[in-house]
């Protein structure tokens, strides 16, 4: 119990970018892959008060034609993990930080998906590069917000029961989406 003494959280950084300018160590979002503290390769401020920090977030990228004056779209939207931005403290971790970790990057993946379906459902015009950012900004709002509400309700991994129902709520999203998007 002596972690305890530590003011346990994590911080869920939305590190957005569009997906040509990132230059960092990246890792997608994969289904079979989990987590692991080896990934965690960022160091932290001895002021911080979180026990972990994972930066994920939604990257995109596009290409456009026109032929015979139609508009056709390319999307690549992934949603990433950056393990240089991504820290822990080994001292006060365990197992159920690091499955609230994951969630915070499988909840990423679910709002790809999101960006994704709505990207497919909207006609865009000449001005997409707008549009596009429009939808983007707005996913991101959504993401970030949803992301807060997740720390809140599990009191940052503390509250196992709740931490539990997260679990379960997004392996089941996760299920219920199409991965095929991916």
């Amino acid at each position: 119990m002596g972690a305890l003494k530590y003011v346990l959280g994590v911080i869920c950084l939305c590190v957005v970018s569009i997906a040509s300018a990132q230059k960092e160590e990246v890792m997608l979002w994969n289904a079979d892959t989990k987590l692991q503290w080896s990934d965690f390769k960022g160091s932290y401020f001895k002021t911080e008060w979180a026990a972990a920090t994972t930066a994920s977030g939604i990257s995109y990228s596009f290409s456009s034609f026109e032929k015979e004056g139609q508009l056709y779209l390319d999307f690549v939207v992934q949603s990433e993990f950056y393990p240089n931005k991504s820290w822990y403290r080994p001292e006060i971790c365990d197992s159920v930080i690091l499955s609230h970790e994951q969630l915070h990057f499988d909840i990423s993946e679910l709002y790809a998906r999101k960006f994704r379906e709505q990207l497919a459902q909207t006609q865009f015009t000449m001005d997409a590069k707008a549009e596009v950012r429009t939808i983007y900004k707005a996913i991101l709002r959504e993401l970030m917000n949803f992301q807060n509400k997740y720390d809140r309700e599990t009191n940052f991994s503390r509250d196992l029961h709740q931490q539990l129902l997260w679990n379960k709520q997004i392996e089941a999203a996760l299920k219920e989406e199409n991965p095929s998007q991916n």
